[in-house]
């Protein structure tokens, strides 16, 4: 190695030891337990039902409380709701057709019990056929399949000829079933297109039988969904034409959401 390259290498080194060391910067603070916290804003205190007496929320939409239908009227007439209030409960009239409540609602959480009557007669969807229909469009199937079986898609819990259940939980007739149903309402796009499709989740006797379904569109029973563009709507309790005997339903209340 000539003497130039030896040079060259030596100023290279000795500017490379010039370096500065890097700067010593203060690290980030150490967390603490409350700077993950915060305490405002503080929920509303809701009340929750008494289960001896079959109370609602205090916060709820009382629907039905075993008293009288003033909340409901008749889906065909628009007139005083025609079914048979007695013993605290109400009992389907076939003769005058669907019932809905007088009031629409968005996003809800709702309740309701509805018992098939112990001397039940029929089979498949001619057995204690009965439906909730949420915003007035999109059907959570009522049925007695406590030893009847159909097609899956229409037993009980299902989104009617849509979204079957993950399971049968029907008490026998003459006992009481609970549904609660957490339903979101959807967005439309300009066109009427969902932009978030309706969804919703059933539970049945404390089990879950329907999980944050995506509702495809309006239950039919002949054909497939529809998307119909709509806002807010009525809880409408189905009056079916099978020829069973009719069933009952008491407690419903409703907690818009």
């Amino acid at each position: 190695m000539n003497n130039r390259l030896i040079l060259i290498s030596a100023l290279s080194l000795m500017a490379a030891g010039a370096v500065a060391a890097p700067k010593d910067y203060p690290q980030p603070e150490g967390m603490r337990p409350g700077m993950s916290e915060y305490w405002t804003p503080q929920p509303k205190v809701v009340t929750p039902g008494d289960i001896a007496t079959n109370s609602a929320p205090s916060d709820a939409i009382v629907l039905f409380d075993g008293k009288n239908l003033d909340a409901w009227k008749s889906s065909r007439t628009g007139e005083a709701a025609g079914w048979d209030v007695h013993d605290g409960v109400v009992t389907v009239n076939k003769s005058h057709g669907d019932i809905q409540t007088k009031d629409n609602f968005d996003s809800f959480q709702l309740h309701l019990e509805w018992m098939v009557p112990e001397n039940i007669h029929g089979e498949s969807q001619g057995r204690g056929n009965s439906g909730v229909f949420l915003q007035g469009l999109y059907e959570v199937q009522v049925l007695d399949c406590y030893d009847n079986e159909t097609y899956v898609n229409g037993m009980t819990g299902s989104i009617y000829k849509q979204k079957a259940p993950t399971a049968n939980v029907m008490r026998k007739p003459g006992e009481w079933n609970v549904y609660d149903i957490i339903y979101t309402s959807p967005v439309f796009n300009e066109d009427g297109t969902y932009k978030v499709h309706p969804k919703v989740t059933v539970i049945q006797n404390g089990c879950v039988i329907v999980n944050n379904y995506d509702i495809q569109g309006t239950t039919e029973y002949v054909g497939f969904p529809r998307v119909v563009k709509h806002g807010d709507g009525p809880i409408i309790l189905q009056s079916h034409g099978d020829p069973s005997e009719p069933i009952s339903f008491r407690n419903i209340w409703l907690r818009p959401l």
